[in-house]
């Protein structure tokens, strides 16, 4: 009798400078949106678990906010959290965009992997789609040099859909053996309520100043679907610090809120399955980001 190949499954986390594309990466492996992305760094406020499904095996990937040095009390608990994570997966994805010269900020990350020694280490030139070949190459041998222990060196394009096999196969070999972690079918272990907060959060930080992403939390207040089963209804709110913060989402006579809402919509239809009736609520907790019963309130 054959005995059927060993299946592996485990935990990979990436790592990288703020907007070198983490999320982006975890989503295309994932083939559904489960990270939100936004060209804001810090964007990623927990760790949420995108789930890959091979032949060989499950990678579970846990998509962390990105390592910074913290201002708030938010801030700090978001770093303790990466380090939580770091310290129990199988293997780091250590990202670099192909198309910016290796700097001080990701020397210091690739150096500070020494402080997990049980994970694998991967390296990943990310963003190849538009970069010139001559930048990958310098970007592969500038990565390679960083560390002597890469498990492998991988460039890739989550964009362009390119050589995404080739690292969730490579991932898979670093993984221990095993039976899958999650069912078939399963994407994410994030609520539907929590991936909806997160919708509405991508919404609200588009096109915001600098000093707002940090300051914004969602919350929602109930999900519920009309008799006839064809309309959801959700009630969220937008939390900020400042009254001022709250003019700047609402905007003129409510234009960017209205504005927030209809992108926020166009992304929950598809994932819950019905039209929505989205109604936001702007309210301001001041300066919650420092104080723990606020961030313990909002699920920090």
């Amino acid at each position: 009798m054959s005995s059927s190949p060993q299946t592996r499954s485990g935990f990979v986390t990436f790592v990288g400078r703020p907007n070198v594309g983490k999320s982006t990466l975890t989503n295309a492996l994932v083939g559904e949106k489960v990270a939100i992305t936004s060209d804001k760094p810090q964007t990623t406020r927990r760790a949420i678990r995108g789930i890959v499904n091979r032949p060989a095996g499950q990678l579970v990937i846990v998509d962390t906010p990105g390592i910074h040095k913290p201002r708030t009390l938010l801030g700090q608990r978001l770093n303790d959290l990466v380090e939580q994570v770091l310290g129990d997966v199988d293997a780091i994805g250590f990202l670099v965009p192909a198309t910016e010269k290796v700097g001080p900020g990701d020397r210091r990350i690739a150096a500070s992997l020494d402080g997990y020694p049980r994970a694998k280490k991967v390296a990943i030139v990310t963003k190849t789609d538009i970069a010139s070949r001559d930048e990958i190459t310098e970007r592969l041998m500038e990565v390679d040099s960083l560390r002597e222990d890469w498990d492998a060196v991988i460039p890739l394009s989550a964009v362009a859909n390119e050589q995404l096999d080739v690292l969730a196969d490579e991932l898979l070999t670093l993984m221990p053996t095993g039976p899958a972690l999650y069912e078939e079918g399963v994407v994410t272990d994030e609520s539907l309520e929590d991936r909806i907060a997160e919708i509405i959060r991508e919404a609200a930080l588009e096109g915001v100043r600098d000093e707002l992403p940090h300051s914004i939390a969602v919350t929602i207040d109930d999900i519920s679907r009309r008799d006839e089963g064809e309309l959801t209804d959700i009630y969220a709110n937008l939390v900020v610090e400042r009254d001022s913060q709250k003019a700047i989402i609402i905007g003129h006579k409510g234009s960017r809120l209205a504005a927030v809402g209809a992108r926020a919509r166009a992304q929950i239809e598809p994932l819950i399955g019905t039209k929505v009736f989205l109604k936001l609520h702007v309210r301001v907790a001041k300066e919650w980001q420092r104080d723990p019963k606020q961030l313990g309130r909002l699920g920090f």
